[in-house]
């Protein structure tokens, strides 16, 4: 269901807007996350808001939603960021299934202090990740997911980081699902997530 065009050309639209220095193309790297190439997510070892040690393996028996951002992103981060926020309100008590996770892409600005005033403004239940550049990056690969620090002024501390905006789908064992483009709304995110959160016969 969320292979449909207009997921693929949001997607695209979002991966050209990223910057050009990617290691892979666009179109490869779409190739990747609608027909699963290859591996999409995998082990993480990060620091959340609360400055606790986190894992992938922390979550397993519930779905994710994971989304790699910075909390000085101006306006794409902080509205899929709502979105996830309304598709858990909308969700009610199933939402308790989903653990949604921000992965910050600035982990120079984005410490777990910063993080525990940011993520709240979303949702109670979002976690915010964190760690050194070698965990982030680590992380952003293995998720499929591009990133550069951009200079914006004289300052060593006058940047942006330009990245790739999608949220990932996890199921139970940490196995991707599928991805939602930037700009998705609640409505849409609730709609694919709600039959994935019944438990599967055994």
């Amino acid at each position: 269901m969320m292979r449909r065009a207009g997921a693929w050309l949001c997607a695209m639209l979002a991966l050209a807007c990223a910057g050009t220095a990617q290691a892979r193309s666009a179109a490869e790297t779409m190739d990747i996350l609608m027909w699963n190439r290859e591996p999409v997510g995998g082990a993480f070892e990060l620091i959340d808001q609360t400055g606790k040690a986190r894992s992938d393996r922390d979550f397993r028996g519930q779905l994710m939603l994971v989304y790699f951002g910075f909390t000085y992103c101006p306006d794409v981060c902080p509205t899929d960021l709502m979105a996830i926020g309304q598709a858990l309100e909308q969700l009610g008590p199933d939402a308790d299934a989903l653990q949604p996770v921000f992965i910050t892409l600035d982990p120079e600005r984005d410490t777990a202090g910063h993080l525990a005033e940011y993520v709240p403004m979303f949702h109670p239940r979002l976690l915010g990740l964190t760690g050194s550049l070698e965990a982030i990056g680590a992380a952003a690969e293995a998720y499929k997911v591009y990133f550069a620090k951009v200079p914006i002024g004289k300052d060593a501390g006058d940047y942006t980081v330009d990245h790739t905006s999608f949220i990932y789908l996890m199921d139970r064992d940490g196995k991707y699902l599928g991805f939602f483009p930037p700009g998705t709304s609640a409505e849409r995110m609730v709609e694919i997530i709600r039959p994935r959160l019944a438990v599967p016969s055994r």
